[in-house]
C-alpha cells in the first residue's frame, strides 16, 4: 500500500495532515492509518470531519487550539510510586480545560447540530473536582499558589521577609560603596543563582568585606556579596530548598488523590487526540476546498468537478486554474479507457482518480462537488511509472507484466484498478495483443478501472465493449494545445503529427510519416470518433427525452392541483353569497313580521290584507332573483373546461410521443364529477305542489332549509326537487341583481388572474436540494410563459456550480427559453441566471 500511495501522492496529503496535528498522538494515528473498506465506518469518518469544517468555519467558542497529549505522562502514574511533575500538572490543567469547553459547547448546542461529534462525546468526562483541585494548586500562569498549603504560606511569608531584610542591607552598604568611591554611582545590584551581588571594580574589591562571588568576562568587575548579608542569603537558601521540598509533597499528595481517576482521564485523553486528527483533516479539506461526497448505493463512481489537489496548489502558485474531472462509471461500464495526445491529461486524470479514493476510504473529505458519489473497494491496484529492479532483474516491461498478473490473479468486483500507458514497454503488436487480453479479463471480473492508452487496437476493444468506455482528452486541434479536460464516449487521438510540426521538425520527415503510417490508420482514427460521436448524441437524445417526460409529469401534476384550486374556489364563492343572503333574508323576515304585526294590530280589513300579502309576494320575487348564476360561475366552469382540455392535450402528446419510441404509457386518469349526488347545500330546487323555487341551505336528519327569496322553509327532502340553473332562471321571472352579479363577477376575475398578480420576475433557490429547486424553476418558467412575461432571473448562488449547471441543462430542454446568461458581474454575475423567453 505504500508504493500505491507515493504513486498517486497520498503520501504528501497524509503528510499534510500530520503538520495539522497538534498532538504527538493525534500524528502518529494519522502516520500510521490505513484506509477502510467498511462504508459504515467510512460514513462515520466523512460526517465527523464534516461536521469538524462546519465547526472550524462558523463557531468561535469551540476551542481549537491548547491540544495536550496526556497519555505519556499519566500512564506512568498508576505506579504507587511515581509523581506528577509541575510541567506536566500545568499540561493536565490546560488538558482538563479543553475537555471541558468542548464537552460543554456539545452539550449546550441544538439537537440534529454536529450529531455524531456530539454523540462522540457524550460519554466523555471532563472532572470538576480534579480541575478545581488544580486550580487550588496552580494558577493562571502555572505557578504553585502560596495557599496550596499553609506549610507553603508560611515558607513564602519568611522567606519574603528574608528578602526584604536583605534588600535593605544591599542598599545601605550600596550608598556607603558609592559614597566612599568604590562603587560607580550609577552602577546597580545583582544577583546571581540567587545571590544578591555588588558590582566592584577589580582594584577596589579588597576595600568591601565578602565574598567574592563571580567577575566579568573582561576581569574588570568583581561581584561580591556584603559580609553583612552572607548569612542571611544563607537563610534565603535554606528557605528556598524547605520550598522545592513542600512544593514536592504537595506534588505527591495531588497524585495520590488523582490515581483514581487516571483511567477515565486516560479515556478522555484519548477523545482528546481523536478529535485533534478529526480537526487536522478539516482543516486540510478547509485548505483544499473539499466537500463530503456521497456513497454510491448503486455501484455507480461519479466524479463531479474533481481536482487533483497537490496539482491545484502547484497551479495556484504559478497564478493558474486547475481544470476540473468529470468522471462517471456505471454498474454496466466499470472500466473507462483514456485515450489522448502526450501531456494532454490522461496520467493527471487516472491520479486524480486515485488520491481521492484514497483519501475517501482514509476518511478525508476530496476535492469535488458534494454530489459526487464513491464506491467503497477492498483492493486498489495501481501500475504507473517505471518499476524496474536490477536487485530482482526487473526490466521496465516485466514490472509491468508482474503488475498484470498480481491484478488478474486478485482482482474481483469490489477492486480498483488503475493502470498508466496501458501495453506500452515493449514491441507494439505483441503489447497490444496482450493488454488487450489482460483488459477482456479485468471486464469479465466486473473491476473497476482507470487506464490509459496509445493503442488502436484498445480505442477499438473499447468502441465494441458494453463494459468498457472510451474517454478522450479533449485537444484543440486549431491551436495544437490540450485542453486537459475528459470526455467520455469518444476515444482519442495522439495528434502525433500536429505535435511534431507544432515543435518544428521537418515538414519532408512528417510526411514521410504519414505516409508510412498509411490511410488506414487515419481513416480508422476517424471513423471511431465518428461512431462514439453518434453514440453520446442519441444518449444526449435520450436524456432530453427523460427531461421532457419528466416535465410533462410535473405539468399533470400541477393542472390537477390547479383544478382542485378552482373548484375549492367556487365553493368559496358560492358560501360567501349564502352568507350575504342569509343576511338579506334576515332583514327580510324583519319586514315581513312587522307587517304581519300592523296587520293583526289594526285589525286590518279584507282588502288591506291583501295589500299587506302582495308586498310580502314582491319582496319574496325580489329576493328570489339574487339566487341566479352569476358571471363568476360561468367563468368558473368556462376555466375548468379549459383546463381538463388542456391536460387531454397533454396526455394524447405524450402517449404520441412513448407510441413513436416504443413505450407503452397508461394515460392519466382525468375525472369529472359527473355522477349524480343526493340533496346537498347549494342546490337550485322547486317546492313540489307550488311554482316556488329556491336554494338549500342546510340539511338536517328529517329536514331541509330552502330559501326562498328572503324566505326560509324547513320541509321533507321529498317534498322538494333538484332542477338545473336554467329551469331555475324560468321560473324565477326577474334576473339576477346587479349588486350581487357585479360582486360575484369581480370575484371571478380576481380568481383567473390572482397568479398574475402574485408573479414575481425573479425566484431565489439557494440552499434547496436539486430536485426540488428543479420542481420550483419548472413551475416558475411555466407561469412566466402563460402569464407572458419576457425575462425572468434565477438566484441560485455559486456554490460548486451543480445548481447552477442542472438548471441551465433543464432550461435549454424548453422550447419557450430563448436564450439564458449570466447576470451582469456587478449584479451577482455566475451566481444568478438570466433567462429570456419568446
Amino acid at each position: 500500500m505504500q508504493r500505491t500511495e507515493t504513486k498517486i501522492g497520498f503520501d504528501k496529503v497524509r503528510g499534510m495532515v500530520v503538520g495539522k496535528c497538534s498532538t504527538r498522538g493525534a500524528a502518529s494515528h494519522a502516520e500510521s492509518l490505513d484506509i477502510m473498506t467498511d462504508a459504515g465506518e467510512i460514513s462515520r469518518a466523512l460526517k465527523l470531519t464534516d461536521e469538524m469544517r462546519l465547526i472550524c468555519m462558523f463557531e468561535d467558542t469551540f476551542p481549537l487550539e491548547d491540544y495536550v497529549d496526556m497519555r505519556d505522562f499519566l500512564m506512568p502514574l498508576e505506579s504507587g510510586s511515581a509523581c506528577i511533575s509541575l510541567s506536566n500538572l500545568g499540561l493536565l490543567q490546560k488538558g482538563l480545560g479543553t475537555i471541558r469547553r468542548m464537552v460543554g459547547f456539545f452539550r449546550s448546542s441544538r439537537d440534529g447540530v454536529y450529531p455524531n461529534l456530539k454523540e462522540m462525546a457524550a460519554a466523555v468526562a471532563y472532572f470538576p473536582e480534579v480541575a478545581r483541585k488544580i486550580d487550588s494548586i496552580l494558577d493562571k500562569f502555572g505557578a504553585v499558589r502560596d495557599t496550596a498549603s499553609e506549610e507553603l504560606r508560611e515558607i513564602r511569608r519568611r522567606l519574603h521577609e528574608k528578602e526584604k531584610s536583605v534588600a535593605r542591607i544591599i542598599s545601605s552598604v550600596m550608598k556607603k560603596a558609592q559614597a566612599d568611591g568604590i562603587v560607580d554611582l550609577d552602577a546597580s545590584v545583582v544577583v546571581r543563582e540567587g545571590k544578591t551581588l555588588i558590582p566592584v571594580s577589580a582594584s577596589g574589591k579588597h576595600r568591601i568585606q565578602g565574598i567574592v562571588y563571580d567577575e566579568s568576562a573582561s576581569g574588570k568587575t568583581s561581584f561580591i556579596e556584603p559580609i553583612e548579608v552572607v548569612a542571611a542569603n544563607n537563610d534565603i537558601r535554606e528557605l528556598q530548598f524547605e520550598e522545592q521540598r513542600e512544593i514536592q509533597r504537595i506534588l505527591f499528595e495531588f497524585t495520590d488523590f488523582l490515581r483514581p481517576y487516571l483511567a477515565e482521564i486516560i479515556d478522555s485523553a484519548d477523545f482528546l487526540i481523536k478529535v485533534d486528527f478529526i480537526k487536522a483533516k478539516a482543516l486540510v479539506a478547509l485548505d483544499m476546498a473539499a466537500g463530503m461526497p456521497l456513497i454510491s448505493e448503486n455501484g455507480e463512481l461519479n466524479l463531479r468537478k474533481a481536482r487533483h489537489p497537490l496539482l491545484e496548489k502547484s497551479l495556484h502558485r504559478e497564478g493558474k486554474e486547475i481544470v476540473p474531472l468529470n468522471l462517471n462509471l456505471t454498474n454496466n461500464r466499470r472500466i473507462i479507457l483514456i485515450s489522448g495526445p502526450n501531456a494532454g491529461g490522461k496520467s493527471v486524470c487516472l491520479k486524480t482518480v486515485g488520491l481521492l479514493q484514497v483519501m475517501f476510504q482514509w476518511g478525508m473529505l476530496i476535492p469535488t462537488s458534494e454530489v459526487s458519489e464513491m464506491v467503497v473497494f477492498d483492493k486498489i491496484f495501481v501500475d504507473i511509472g517505471d518499476n524496474q529492479s536490477l536487485e530482482n532483474d526487473l526490466s521496465t516491461y516485466s514490472s509491468h507484466l508482474t503488475d498484470m498478473r498480481d491484478i488478474t490473479e486478485q482482482a474481483d468486483s469490489r477492486t480498483l484498478v488503475l493502470i498508466d500507458e496501458f501495453g506500452s514497454g515493449t514491441e507494439p503488436a505483441a503489447g497490444g495483443a496482450i493488454a488487450e487480453a489482460v483488459l477482456d479479463c479485468l471486464a469479465e471480473k466486473e473491476v473497476y478501472g482507470v487506464i490509459t492508452t496509445h493503442y488502436t487496437n484498445l480505442k477499438l476493444y473499447a468502441s465494441n465493449s458494453t463494459r468498457v468506455i472510451n474517454g478522450a482528452m479533449q485537444f484543440d486541434a486549431a491551436a495544437i494545445t490540450p485542453l486537459f479536460s475528459l470526455e467520455q464516449g469518444l476515444p482519442g487521438n495522439s495528434f502525433a503529427f500536429e505535435l511534431a510540426r507544432k515543435i518544428g521538425l521537418s515538414e519532408d520527415i512528417i510526411k514521410s510519416a504519414e505516409e508510412k503510417a498509411g490511410t488506414d490508420f487515419v481513416d480508422m482514427e476517424r471513423q471511431l470518433r465518428k461512431i462514439a460521436r453518434n453514440r453520446r448524441a442519441l444518449d444526449e437524445k435520450l436524456t432530453r427525452v427523460k427531461h421532457a417526460d419528466k416535465t410533462l409529469e410535473s405539468l399533470t401534476d400541477r393542472y390537477e392541483k390547479e383544478l382542485s384550486e378552482i373548484k375549492e374556489l367556487r365553493k368559496n364563492i358560492i358560501n360567501e353569497a349564502k352568507a350575504e343572503a342569509k343576511e338579506i333574508v334576515a332583514g327580510a323576515n324583519k319586514r315581513i313580521e312587522q307587517t304581519i304585526r300592523e296587520i293583526r294590530e289594526a285589525q286590518a280589513e279584507k282588502e288591506k290584507t291583501k295589500e299587506a300579502r302582495a308586498k310580502v309576494t314582491e319582496l319574496q320575487k325580489s329576493l328570489a332573483e339574487n339566487e341566479a348564476q352569476s358571471e363568476s360561475d360561468r367563468l368558473i366552469e368556462k376555466k375548468m373546461e379549459q383546463i381538463l382540455a388542456r391536460k387531454e392535450r397533454e396526455a394524447k402528446r405524450k402517449e404520441e410521443r412513448a407510441r413513436k419510441q416504443g413505450i407503452e404509457l397508461p394515460r392519466p386518469k382525468i375525472e369529472k364529477d359527473n355522477t349524480p349526488d343526493p340533496l346537498k347545500v347549494g342546490d337550485k330546487v322547486r317546492i313540489k305542489e307550488s311554482d316556488m323555487v329556491g336554494e338549500i341551505i342546510q340539511i338536517t336528519a328529517k329536514k331541509v332549509a330552502v330559501a326562498v327569496g328572503s324566505i326560509t322553509s324547513r320541509v321533507d327532502p321529498d317534498k322538494v326537487e333538484r332542477i338545473s340553473t336554467s329551469q331555475f332562471k324560468t321560473l324565477a321571472k326577474n334576473t339576477s341583481s346587479k349588486s350581487t352579479s357585479g360582486t360575484m363577477a369581480v370575484k371571478g376575475q380576481e380568481a383567473v388572474s390572482q397568479r398574475t398578480l402574485n408573479f414575481s420576475p425573479s425566484i431565489d433557490i439557494r440552499g434547496e436540494h436539486l430536485e426540488d429547486a428543479l420542481n420550483i424553476v419548472t413551475h416558475f418558467i411555466d407561469d412566466a410563459i402563460m402569464i407572458g412575461i419576457g425575462t425572468v432571473k434565477i438566484l441560485h448562488g455559486k456554490g460548486t456550480g451543480v445548481l447552477r449547471e442542472e438548471i441551465r441543462k433543464y432550461l435549454k430542454t424548453i422550447p419557450n427559453v430563448k436564450n439564458v446568461r449570466d447576470e451582469d458581474i456587478q449584479f451577482g454575475g455566475a451566481g444568478i441566471t438570466v433567462v429570456e423567453l419568446d
